[in-house]
């Protein structure tokens, strides 16, 4: 997706409030990944257990004192920019995401990340539908370097190999038809040290949403950017 920044009115102004926020969720969210990547892996006793337990139990209150309704993006994120710091995938805040690191140019985009244990399927290996989650991020990515934000009208994945989990791996997307409002995607994923060897390979469709559209979809949300077809993309 493209990088932060907005632009006419509606952009987003980065005031330094906002700049210290952002930080502050990127460092919560890199410290979660640490402790999901802990909870995965322990083998400790149950009193230990025990105890992780009652301390996250603490800090869940403070969290929860001021929550975002559904209908409202987080003050962190600017839409048109495609800065999304809680996307399951590229969120720095979101203790789910990898994250993945994704880079863009006209017509492809690469991105990188390591699977730990968290994100186990198979023994060893990553959840199938994560290397989906990764792949229809990337591919959106690519239909949005060529004007075309979009939302995913179809994805089709042929797994080759797994997906090995500690290994840093790369997601891969390349255009190859545009239609109108419609793009066409491939890609694939490989590891980092072999990236001739296809593990995951796919096939997507994206569209670009009518301005029509883009109201009735997200006709509740209290953002006004959300009704832009161009922030409406995955």
């Amino acid at each position: 997706m493209p990088g932060a920044g907005g632009a006419g009115p509606f952009a987003v102004e980065e005031t330094p409030a906002l700049l210290e926020r952002r930080e502050a969720v990127a460092n919560l969210g890199t410290e979660l990944r640490a402790l999901i990547d802990a909870v995965v892996r322990t083998e400790a006793s149950p009193e230990v257990l025990r105890r992780a337990a009652d301390a996250v139990r603490r800090i869940v209150p403070p969290l929860a004192e001021v929550v975002r309704p559904i209908n409202r993006p987080p003050a962190v994120d600017d839409l048109i920019g495609g800065l999304r710091m809680l996307n399951p995938v590229i969120g720095e805040g979101n203790p789910i995401a990898p994250p993945l690191r994704v880079n863009s140019v006209r017509g492809s985009a690469v991105g990188e990340c390591t699977l730990g244990l968290a994100f186990e399927g198979p023994h060893m290996y990553g959840h199938g539908g994560v290397s989906a989650l990764l792949l229809d991020q990337v591919l959106g990515h690519a239909a949005a370097s060529v004007g075309n934000v979009g939302v995913t009208t179809g994805l089709a994945l042929r797994y080759r190999k797994p997906v090995p989990l500690d290994v840093p791996i790369r997601v891969w997307a390349e255009v190859v038809g545009v239609d109108g409002r419609r793009t066409a995607v491939k890609g694939g994923i490989t590891t980092v040290e072999e990236p001739e060897v296809q593990l995951v390979e796919a096939d997507g469709d994206f569209l670009r949403l009518r301005p029509d559209q883009a109201r009735r979809m997200f006709d509740k949300s209290s953002a006004q950017q959300a009704v832009r077809p161009d922030a409406a993309h995955d």
